[in-house]
């Protein structure tokens, strides 16, 4: 575990200084280039994971490449034979470094069997805090973007709806002008219409006059030109007649 805290640390600083240099360069190298395109060309550094190991120092890579060649076995051999011929040449010698780094061995595995859990949860947690912490910002940023991405579709979709209301507000006052200008002519209508049964009526009004002053006119000439003998012999012919009537 600690080997791992280590070499993710180590990775991480490799990242950064790397990606510094090719900034840099790239900078400094295509300055005209990076002006004419307008898209971005930083990549943002991800957290990378150690890879596997065995034993808790020896890469899993080394194993690989042996299998292809020896099997499972081959590490394995190749690490007992080596060193058998390094014992054996004498060309490393068992002297008291070898078994005070033995013992140290032994304290570094129980200490890392001990402590390594807990230092490397602490060590994880302080990783995955700092980590929060610079990606806190990031994720504020894109939620106030997406925040304001919606504060403008809705604001888009309300200047949509002013457009249907003023189109509305439009056919609104098409329809009242027309209700007017219905009502202006149905008043010309009746104005012209009263103002020509005014004239009819006057028009029957001096024919019943002038119809009613003939008939007098007629009747008062009759009943000056009828004299009082010709109205006795009416009389008696009538009662002549009458008299008739009541014999039959």
């Amino acid at each position: 575990m600690l080997s791992r805290a280590a070499l993710l640390s180590g990775q991480n600083s490799k990242v950064l200084v790397a990606l510094c240099r090719t900034t840099a360069s790239s900078a400094t190298n295509n300055a005209a280039a990076s002006a004419q395109s307008s898209a971005p060309t930083f990549q943002r550094p991800v957290r990378q994971e150690p890879g596997k190991v065995r034993h808790g120092f020896i890469p899993e890579e080394w194993f690989q490449a042996f299998y292809s060649k020896t099997g499972v076995t081959g590490p394995y051999t190749f690490a007992f034979t080596l060193s058998t011929y390094l014992l054996s040449k004498e060309i490393y010698v068992l002297e008291h470094e070898y078994y005070t780094g033995l013992s140290l061995l032994v304290m570094w595995i129980y200490g890392i069997k001990k402590l390594g859990p807990k230092l490397a949860g602490y060590l994880d947690k302080s990783v995955d805090d700092y980590e929060k912490e610079w990606n806190s910002s990031r994720v504020e940023q894109k939620e106030a973007y997406e925040t304001q991405v919606k504060d403008e579709e809705k604001a888009q979709w309300s200047v949509e709806g002013q457009t249907l209301l003023i189109q509305a507000k439009r056919e609104n006052v098409a329809l009242q002008l027309e209700a007017n200008y219905r009502e202006r002519l149905l008043n010309a209508y009746q104005a012209v219409k009263n103002r020509l049964d005014f004239q009819v009526e006057k028009t029957n009004a001096e024919r019943r006059i002038a119809q009613k002053n003939l008939v007098e006119y007629v009747v008062a000439r009759v009943k000056s030109s009828i004299t009082a003998d010709q109205e006795k012999q009416n009389i008696n012919k009538c009662i002549a007649d009458l008299a008739l009537l009541a014999k039959a």
